[in-house]
């Protein structure tokens, strides 16, 4: 038997009416309340740039004052404005007689400027990568002020002040969150089994703490020539 289409039609009106409850008719979603949320967290949340502004509603949250911070680096956990730009910044001094801790950072390359002073750098880009002698390529540039140099992500770098005064510097990052990785500090992290393997058991198991115990645990290491020509007394660690 075929029932005529206008039957079909209402038999299907009766039974969405009753399958639904009474309360089913659309209501306005309340907004999201995320006062526990960091303004990072929840710039990172925001549905559109124009709720991001809303979020960042006052003109000094698009200000980061160097002068009024101990952190030298400007990154979206400091400067939640960065956050969904890609960039960090820092500003910052090496002291005279100083050389900065062999590092890299995993996700960013950094652009580092001198704005004043002379500074030496050293670079190892990633593996391969080899010099005319077949050996891994180290790049070495010595910069003056005005000059700029680039780091590519994850490769190991260095800078050296070789001067009695204070080089001053600026750094521009293509992540906001950049990360730094020590590179003697973390590889020393690991067991005296692996350390001895990795080095080729150059170092003994006996010399593996004396050699760990020797990493300064400052930021910067003094630069023992320099120190002499400068007239500087030497830290006694």
């Amino acid at each position: 038997m075929i029932l005529p289409s206008f039957t079909i039609g209402s038999a299907l009106a009766v039974a969405l009416a009753t399958a639904l409850p009474a309360n089913a008719a659309p209501r306005p979603m309340s907004p999201r309340s995320t006062p526990e949320l960091s303004v990072t967290a929840q710039l990172q949340l925001a549905d559109t740039t124009v709720d991001r502004y809303q979020i960042l509603s006052k003109d000094e949250d698009f200000v980061f004052d160097f002068n009024k911070t101990q952190i030298p680096f400007a990154n979206r956990k400091t400067f939640p404005a960065l956050t969904g730009y890609g960039t960090s910044f820092s500003l910052g001094s090496l002291p005279a007689c100083s050389m900065a801790f062999v590092h890299l950072h995993p996700r960013a390359t950094e652009l580092f400027a001198l704005t004043s002073g002379h500074v030496l750098t050293e670079m190892v880009p990633e593996g391969n990568v080899l010099d005319a002698d077949k050996k891994q390529r180290v790049i070495q540039t010595e910069l003056h002020s005005g000059m700029m140099t680039i780091f590519p992500a994850g490769s190991f770098h260095t800078q050296v002040n070789p001067d009695c005064e204070p080089a001053n510097f600026a750094a521009a990052l293509t992540a906001e969150d950049f990360g730094i990785s020590m590179v003697a500090d973390q590889t020393f992290s690991l067991t005296d089994d692996v350390i001895a393997r990795t080095f080729g058991e150059s170092i003994s198991g006996k010399d593996i703490d004396r050699v760990r115990d020797a990493i300064p645990g400052a930021t910067l290491i003094r630069v023992e020539e320099c120190l002499k020509k400068c007239g500087i007394e030497k830290r006694q660690y």
